[in-house]
């Protein structure tokens, strides 16, 4: 999964380096000095298109959001739907344009789903229940999602969740076990794990720390 992710990022890449090469040099000299005096603001494919005197094509300027939203930040074809809708996109065209898109692999939720799960886990701690819920906030679709969340090795989120208590606990030297224990329980419920694998690394991690151990 995650070779086909790379694949579909090295075919963007190669997407928009044909684009830019493409344009003259003088076109590319008016972009360079567009750029220095509006850098907080990257300019609008969508405006650009419709900035021409003759009608813009609406599958050049569909495929152009598309490609610009992929430049940014991995999306799944949903949310690429949804933002070819917001800038009033006719439905048939975004699909034609994001059928054509999945073809040459810049659209794949597949591999962004999978890509997602292993990011979140890494960055940010999440558990299955919570890996689920990102899916579906990114629309992607519930078999898909599931396919990539039953890569999830149950040992591997029992270790990152004792980390992860590990971590707090040094933060909270001094608190009576109880408070540290509700703490560490609510804190393990919002990234998504499960009440009893939560109580029983509690338990585990508090038996261990110097300040519990009895004498």
């Amino acid at each position: 999964m995650s070779e086909r992710h790379d694949a579909a990022r090295a075919a963007l890449e190669a997407a928009l380096a044909a684009s830019s090469s493409s344009t003259t040099p003088e076109a590319q000299g008016d972009r360079r000095r567009t750029r220095r005096r509006r850098r907080s603001a990257p300019p609008d494919p969508e405006q650009d298109l419709q900035g021409r005197d003759d009608e813009p094509d609406p599958y050049d300027v569909a495929r152009q959001i598309v490609l610009r939203q992929l430049a940014m930040a991995p999306r799944s074809r949903q949310q690429l739907r949804d933002k070819l809708r917001q800038r009033n996109c006719p439905d048939e065209v975004a699909e034609v344009v994001l059928d054509r898109m999945a073809e040459v692999g810049l659209v794949d939720d597949e591999a962004f789903a999978g890509m997602l799960v292993r990011s979140q886990q890494v960055g940010r701690g999440l558990a299955t229940r919570a890996l689920a819920q990102e899916l579906r906030t990114k629309g992607v679709d519930p078999e898909t999602a599931q396919a990539a969340l039953a890569d999830i090795d149950p040992e591997d989120e029992r270790e990152r969740a004792r980390a992860l208590v590990d971590k707090k606990l040094r933060t909270m030297h001094g608190l009576d076990a109880t408070v540290q224990t509700r703490r560490l329980a609510g804190m393990l419920a919002r990234k998504g794990y499960p009440s009893s694998m939560a109580f029983a690394v509690i338990r585990e991690a508090l038996a261990e720390a110097p300040e519990h151990r009895r004498d």
